[in-house]
């Protein structure tokens, strides 16, 4: 079981996912490439989710094989180290067909959070 540090990265990571999915639910190539806003919106989101996931434990990160814990981490620094090229070629492949397995695996892992009344 994750430590209760891990817990809450690997909820971060879960969070900022789903919301990356839901700002390119429905959105073409096309409206992607037309919309600076949300190309940089994503960028800033996969650096957070890089940036949690770096944060999480090296002995977690063995025992939850199934997430690609170095292409994570490795667009995090990227992103960050390398801003001038952001390929956004790739952002688009990450929202639109690596995201949906990345939040499977962790909501495999994250418990459920409770709505609040």
């Amino acid at each position: 079981m994750a430590a209760k540090d891990d817990s809450l990265y690997l909820g971060h990571m879960l969070d900022y996912a789903r919301e990356a999915q839901g700002l390119i639910k429905g959105v073409t190539r096309q409206q992607f490439d037309q919309d600076k806003k949300l190309r940089w919106a994503l960028v800033h989101l996969f650096q957070t989710i890089g940036e949690a996931a770096r944060r999480v434990s090296a002995g977690t990160q063995a025992t939850l094989t199934a997430v690609p814990w170095r292409k994570v981490i490795a667009m995090r620094h990227h992103i960050v180290h390398d801003y001038f090229f952001v390929d956004f070629d790739v952002i688009w492949t990450t929202a639109t067909h690596d995201l949906q397995p990345l939040i499977s695996e962790l909501e495999k892992i994250v418990p459920p959070s409770n709505p609040t009344p």
